[in-house]
């Protein structure tokens, strides 16, 4: 039979033959949704390369927008990365962050405070490599994921660039510039690293391991 229905399409009207090129690109997509699932592969390339986590991953949607912030430190970048990696000592320097808790190497809980308004998520540690970069993103809480890249300038100079992407309204209610009141944080809280890490002239303590980017 499966030859009989072949050498019949080929003697098909042509607009027989574009029904049945268009039954079969149907099948092969519901094929492919089946497979893979409905969110776009490349989605998923993309989530799993930055850092960034997909909207609609933990049923929260909303509107990622991009903050970008980067900062020259008069230190080393080993004892500039070093300090990075210790999460617990950011309340020492970062404002509104009232806790951080290293439950294990890449899982992290956070506790802050914007704009009067106290936030907790948990967060996983997505991609780490010494002297180089930390990513991470959120698994409960504000839906957000970022980047901290680190970039040797001379012996005694680390560049520190902060990338994240979040859904202000997940960190911010009942404030009209939300983007701008999460930019600001950002900006105000690496300028204080810098004050700290400056005056210490050494770290508090560091983690050399290595957590490599989750294969798609």
């Amino acid at each position: 039979m499966r030859g009989v229905f072949a050498d019949s399409a080929q003697f098909a009207l042509p607009g027989a033959r574009a029904r049945l090129r268009g039954l079969a690109l149907a099948r092969g997509a519901a094929l492919s949704r089946r497979k893979f699932g409905a969110r776009p592969i490349g989605w998923q390339m993309f989530r799993q390369g930055s850092g960034v986590s997909d909207p609609g991953s933990s049923g929260k949607r909303g509107v990622m927008s991009t903050i970008t912030e980067a900062i020259d430190v008069d230190v080393p970048i080993r004892v500039v990365y070093d300090q990075w990696t210790q999460f617990e000592s950011f309340p020492q320097f970062m404002e509104g962050v009232r806790e951080i808790r290293q439950l294990d190497d890449t899982h992290v809980h956070w506790v802050i405070d914007v704009a009067g308004q106290v936030r907790e998520f948990d967060a996983t540690i997505t991609e780490q490599h010494p002297d180089e970069r930390v990513a991470w993103t959120s698994d409960s809480g504000p839906n957000h994921a970022g980047v901290i890249t680190f970039h040797r300038l001379d012996d005694e100079k680390t560049r520190v660039t902060a990338q994240m992407d979040v859904d202000p309204d997940g960190f911010v209610e009942n404030v009209a510039d939300k983007l701008g009141v999460l930019g600001h944080r950002v900006k105000t809280d690496m300028k204080k690293f810098k004050e700290f890490i400056e005056h210490r002239g050494h770290e508090t303590g560091g983690w050399r391991g290595e957590v490599d980017r989750p294969i798609p």
